[in-house]
């Protein structure tokens, strides 16, 4: 086995249980993340207030997909698609 195999086996549980606290735990995070975003914007006066919402979208469709994937795996069909809402 080598290196690259050995980290993703040691890797697979951590993002099992990432997966599982996005998906509990989503909705807490993403006011988090928008109030952590609304205190840098605010000291550094606006000057970088595209480069923050940027990244805060980008988090938070990192959050989704986490949990979507989470639910995914514990789901019957398990396959890739739209989400269904």
């Amino acid at each position: 086995m080598g290196l690259l195999d050995n980290l993703k086996a040691k890797l697979g549980p951590l993002k099992d249980k990432a997966g599982d606290l996005a998906q509990q735990h989503g909705d807490k995070i993403e006011q988090g993340l928008e109030k952590a975003a609304k205190v840098v914007d605010e000291k550094t006066k606006g000057k970088y207030s595209s480069q923050i919402q940027t990244g805060t979208g980008k988090a938070k469709d990192a959050l989704g997909r986490l949990a979507e994937q989470d639910g995914k795996s514990g789901g019957p069909a398990g396959g890739k698609g739209p989400g269904a809402s």
